[in-house]
């Protein structure tokens, strides 16, 4: 008996719905009739005006297709908003046209309203569409300005256009069902826990991949350029997803996540002016103080005579076997090849200059003190007798 009346209950509840769905067809053609037979001129010109703004919706359309043709080389802005209008879909012209003379038309409520819907439909996910094509847009232009390559970077701007792509539609789903009256709490609640679980599962590809974005947006540095950092010295060869590769001047490869590499203290060497070459100088205790008061002269002389400029030429301190002199100076231009060029140049006349002035650079040296108990210095090997020199010809003397 239960079953019986349960099962006749389901029936009378699908006969009322769909009696009720009748009724509601029959109630909107009746409408429309009327509205047609009342308002037929008013729907003409609305008509009209319908087919010239969806015209001039497509003009607008081939002119930004117009415009990412002519483009060349890296894409600037104007390309960029003429590739999002490029984008515009038809259903958004249709509706558009529709929306801006329903209110002239009149139309019947159940009509109003199903295209105000539809016109909110099509809205919604072209805004995405258009919001896709900027972001994708900028993000190229970036790339392609600032000579970022690669195969793994194409891989990341896929990646990104994928999460950008699914993040924008989402959104616009959601602003739909909530037009539509549904509770989107919920779905807003589980897409957060999902993306907090993706997030979770790949951080350390999603924390290499925003590293990446950082070096693209912030631009520490850029594909070519020569960067220092920890005991590293090279040139960057690729920035990629995950990881940016850097070929140091001893011809090795280095390869380190973008992530690490941020946080560490980045020199970017590149388009420098001059290069600063720091040379200490060490000259013998027995170099009479006239010739260490002219040192300084000297040594900006011989920088000048190769090519240099001298930023600093001073004593520096009293050494352990020399009295110590330092010498920065600076080379024009960034190639360091040329730089370690002059910088022989300057060592290899110091070298000259000193013999020819007879200051000597002298070697790591240690003198040591022989004393008795009684702290009286004695001779270490007093029966050593001196070495005498021999002439080969004129023999022992």
């Amino acid at each position: 008996m239960t079953v019986a009346n349960t099962t006749a209950a389901a029936q009378d509840a699908a006969s009322n719905t769909s009696d009720a769905l009748e009724a509601q067809t029959r109630a909107f053609f009746t409408d429309a009739v009327w509205w047609f037979q009342t308002h037929w001129l008013q729907i003409l010109i609305a008509a009209a005006i319908a087919a010239g703004i969806f015209f001039a919706l497509h003009g607008l359309r081939r002119w930004g297709m117009k415009l990412c043709d002519r483009s060349v080389g890296p894409a600037g802005w104007g390309t960029i908003i003429g590739r999002a209008v490029s984008r515009t879909g038809n259903f958004f012209i249709i509706m558009t046209s529709a929306k801006l003379v329903s209110g002239y038309a009149m139309p019947p409520e159940m009509l109003a309203k199903t295209i105000d819907f539809l016109f909110t439909v099509a809205a919604v996910f072209q805004a995405a569409i258009w919001a896709r094509e900027v972001i994708l847009g900028a993000i190229e232009r970036k790339t392609a300005a600032e000579n970022y390559h690669g195969e793994a970077l194409l891989s990341a701007l896929g990646l990104i256009r994928l999460l950008v792509t699914v993040a924008l539609f989402a959104i616009a789903l959601v602003v739909v069902l909530d037009n539509l009256g549904v509770n989107v709490t919920g779905l807003v609640a589980g897409l957060g826990v999902g993306g907090i679980a993706i997030g979770l599962a790949a951080q350390g590809i999603f924390a290499d991949l925003f590293a990446a974005l950082a070096i693209i947006f912030d631009k520490p540095f850029r594909r070519g350029d020569k960067v220092t950092y920890d005991q590293t010295v090279g040139v960057v060869e690729e920035i990629g997803l995950k990881s940016t590769r850097v070929r140091s001047f001893d011809g090795e490869v280095r390869i380190i996540a973008n992530k690490q590499l941020l946080d560490k203290e980045i020199q970017n060497i590149s388009n420098r002016d001059h290069i600063r070459i720091k040379l200490p100088v060490g000259v013998a205790y027995e170099t009479p103080p006239e010739q260490l008061e002219a040192l300084p002269e000297i040594l900006t002389g011989i920088v000048e005579e190769a090519g240099g400029t001298v930023a600093r030429a001073s004593f520096e301190g009293l050494g352990a076997s020399s009295v110590d002199f330092f010498l920065w100076f600076d080379i024009p231009g960034d190639d360091w090849p040329t730089a370690h060029k002059v910088r022989d140049k300057v060592i290899i006349g110091i070298l000259r200059r000193f013999a020819a002035e007879g200051i000597s650079i002298p070697y790591p040296t240690q003198t040591t003190y022989t004393a008795d108990p009684s702290g009286k210095l004695i001779m270490p090997y007093p029966d050593v007798q001196p070495v005498r020199r021999v002439d080969k010809e004129d023999g022992e003397r």
